[in-house]
């Protein structure tokens, strides 16, 4: 059934991609781990991700998300994520905003990890800044409402090569991180991203705090290690 469900998702979004519906971009990925805010989702192991947004002209958006992932026996194979925002303004000129929410659902409906976030960004040329915020992070699969929110900074900068440095900090916070671990956790990360004929390879170191975890190769492990990636996005620009 998630296998079928994978397959009549991903055909639908290469197929919408393929008619070059204006407004509608396709990224599928691959990655060496499927690292959440400094934590692997996949126990430090591959996935294959696939993501399709469709922006109006108005300013206003909506996008679907999906990456195979490893909790543990079990537990979901599969996460689906569905957004809608609102963006407006220019990072060249001035500054650009987006504001929007974002639903993530694990392998079925009705799921006890399913939850809901909004955000609201501001990026300036190179900058980037967000805040996150959950009502109840981690849904049924925890104990009573549980709140939480996420800072993120990320700046992207021309390196050699025509290389970009992509330089991430990031600090989660709230009652979810206070209850597990008495506190919340700070993720940071640095790498390189190149593009070649449409498709973009990166390569980034990932560490942060440690948090309590079962080691290395094991689910939600928070261990410092370096990420992988290879995309591109549908429909390719003409040169």
């Amino acid at each position: 059934m998630i296998k079928s469900r994978v397959f009549l998702a991903g055909a639908l979004l290469v197929a919408a991609a393929g008619s070059a519906q204006a407004g509608l971009t396709v990224t599928p990925a691959v990655v060496s781990d499927y690292d959440f805010r400094g934590v692997t989702q996949t126990a430090n192991e591959a996935a294959v991700q696939l993501g399709a947004t469709y922006a109006f002209d108005s300013g206003l958006y909506v996008g679907a998300w999906g990456s195979n992932i490893k909790f543990g026996a079990g537990d979901p194979k599969l996460e689906l994520d569905w957004s809608a925002g609102y963006t407006f303004g220019d990072a060249k000129e001035g500054f650009a905003y987006d504001f929007g929410a974002v639903y993530y659902t694990y392998q079925k409906s009705g799921s006890d990890f399913n939850y809901g976030e909004v955000y609201a960004g501001v990026t300036r040329d190179w900058f980037n800044a967000k805040l996150f915020y959950s009502p109840d992070f981690g849904g049924k699969s925890t104990a009573g409402n549980t709140p939480a929110f996420y800072i993120s900074t990320t700046g992207t900068l021309p390196a050699v090569w025509d290389m970009s440095l992509v330089l991430h900090a990031g600090y989660s916070a709230g009652k979810y991180w206070d209850d597990a671990y008495d506190a919340g956790y700070f993720d940071w990360s640095a790498g390189l991203t190149k593009t070649v004929s449409n498709v973009t390879f990166g390569v980034a170191f990932i560490d942060g705090h440690d948090l309590p975890d079962p080691g290395h190769k094991k689910p939600f492990s928070s261990g410092s290690r370096v990420v992988a990636s290879i995309s591109t996005t549908l429909p390719w620009a003409s040169e």
